[in-house]
């Protein structure tokens, strides 16, 4: 009789563990999936940083780099860059500035940096044409994987994570110190590397500090990840990358670049 009773409840518990499973299918089932990941998903439109009038800057003086830095473009040729493909930069160097040449790609520093001080100029043509992210669109990547964005965004209207200034999709500045059209905009940034783990997880972000035009728009700001267009950000194990700057490939006039340079910290 103690025998029949031991089979009958491992029976009745074996019972309660399928009711149990079916029960977590059922549940599982009643999830609904996510949705497709569109660009939109992504891009926040409000609240709109206030615009403020950066100082005055002699538009044909490019300050001078300090003497531990990297020059990364003097003016003279793009021979410290090359095309994201492989091979020479194929963008127009001319008076001084170089200019995306639309379909060329991306181009890339030859050199790779960890923690930096990275000083770049960049103008957007005075007849420039379009709205939104088709209006001078490039971007400069950290380390070839994080965009900070270069874009018109003097009264021009687009989502403002993805204004002038903006970590792309992730963080929009503090506010808007965009120059107009034909003047030149400065960047001044301050960028710590990600630090990860010996088996490829996370240890700590990316930081970020970016002034433009002499204000500060990224304070001390964590990148979240890489900047993808479509999607959420997530980190991959990496070590030093390059500068890279973007041919976005849009149908406006493509911008123009100068005095570049940069200090590893």
């Amino acid at each position: 009789m103690q025998h029949y009773y031991f089979i009958h409840r491992k029976s009745l518990l074996f019972i309660i563990i399928l009711c149990i499973m079916a029960t977590i299918e059922q549940a599982q089932a009643q999830v609904p999936k996510p949705p497709k990941m569109v660009p939109e998903m992504t891009e926040f439109w409000e609240p709109v940083p206030k615009v403020v009038e950066p100082g005055k800057a002699a538009q044909n003086a490019a300050m001078t780099a300090p003497s531990d830095a990297v020059i990364l473009f003097d003016g003279k040729d793009l021979s410290k860059w090359e095309s994201v493909e492989g091979g020479a930069a194929q963008w127009v160097v001319n008076n001084g500035v170089f200019t995306v040449k639309k379909g060329t790609g991306d181009i890339v520093t030859k050199q790779e940096f960890n923690d930096f001080q990275l000083h770049i100029e960049w103008s957007i043509p005075a007849d420039i044409t379009g709205k939104s992210q088709a209006r001078g669109n490039s971007g400069i990547f950290m380390q070839g994987i994080y965009e900070l964005q270069v874009l018109d965004s003097y009264n021009n209207q687009t989502y403002v994570n993805g204004q002038a200034g903006s970590i792309y999709k992730q963080s929009p500045p503090l506010v808007n110190a965009m120059r107009k059209p034909g003047e030149w905009n400065v960047y001044d940034v301050i960028y710590t590397a990600p630090r990860f783990k010996e088996n490829g997880s996370l240890f700590s972000p990316a930081r970020i500090t970016v002034l433009h035009n002499g204000v500060v728009i990224q304070n001390d700001t964590q990148i979240k990840g890489h900047t993808p267009y479509i999607g959420l950000p997530e980190y991959t194990q990496h070590g030093k990358g390059p500068i890279r700057l973007q041919d976005h490939g849009d149908p406006s006039e493509p911008i123009s670049y100068r005095n570049i340079w940069i200090r590893e910290l």
